[in-house]
């Protein structure tokens, strides 16, 4: 009886260091989809972790690490959702990322501002994961496309405008929105089209 039981325990794994910050990541990341900065809790991150707040703070000295660490994995998501499929001609490679994006920025619009503007947090830190979002979105109009090195600020630019029309219309409840998902990929891969042809 005693055998069963203890072959029925279940076995509890320490945890790396790495293992054990990705698991905290994973937890705040989930937390601040919803929850402003200033709100987030840090006993309720360690509580969830398992493990005590101290040791939260050992892994991630102060409150704006742990959050930095948090939104430098959601652009790191980012990217990764927003990725197009390779094989496909290049045109359609920017349009698949642009629709992409802009549904990512529909479902977490609350939390796409927050990331863009820095949920209250005064850290250069904050923008540079912003900053890394946008550049790699760039590189891959860049490489999609063949555009020019004297091009790629052009680039990057209307990927801030993309941004900017995405969280627009997706302020405006569905029924009301003045174009479709559809209608929006295309009016922004124009604009594109359009700002590298003034460009040239």
């Amino acid at each position: 009886m005693s055998d069963h039981s203890e072959a029925a325990a279940p076995v509890r794994r320490r945890l790396s260091a790495d293992e054990r910050r990705r698991q905290l990541v994973a937890i705040g990341l989930a937390k601040i989809v919803e929850t402003p900065i200033q709100d987030l809790s840090m006993d309720d991150i360690a509580t969830e972790a398992g493990i005590s707040r101290g040791l939260l703070f050992h892994y991630f000295p102060t409150k704006t690490d742990f959050y930095l660490a948090c939104i430098a994995a959601a652009g790191r998501r980012m990217l990764r959702t927003t990725a197009p499929d390779e094989d496909l001609p290049g045109e359609q490679q920017v349009e698949m990322t642009t629709r992409l994006m802009v549904e990512q920025i529909e479902r977490r619009r609350d939390f796409y501002l927050a990331l863009v503007h820095g949920h209250g947090v005064a850290d250069p830190r904050v923008s540079e994961v912003m900053d890394s979002v946008r550049q790699g979105s760039t590189d891959r109009v860049v490489a999609a496309l063949g555009v020019p090195a004297r091009q790629h600020d052009v680039v990057r630019a209307w990927w801030a405008y993309t941004e900017d029309r995405a969280l627009s219309w997706s302020a405006v409840p569905t029924g009301e929105r003045p174009v479709p998902l559809s209608g929006l990929v295309a009016e922004c891969v124009a604009a594109l089209h359009a700002l590298l042809a003034l460009s040239s």
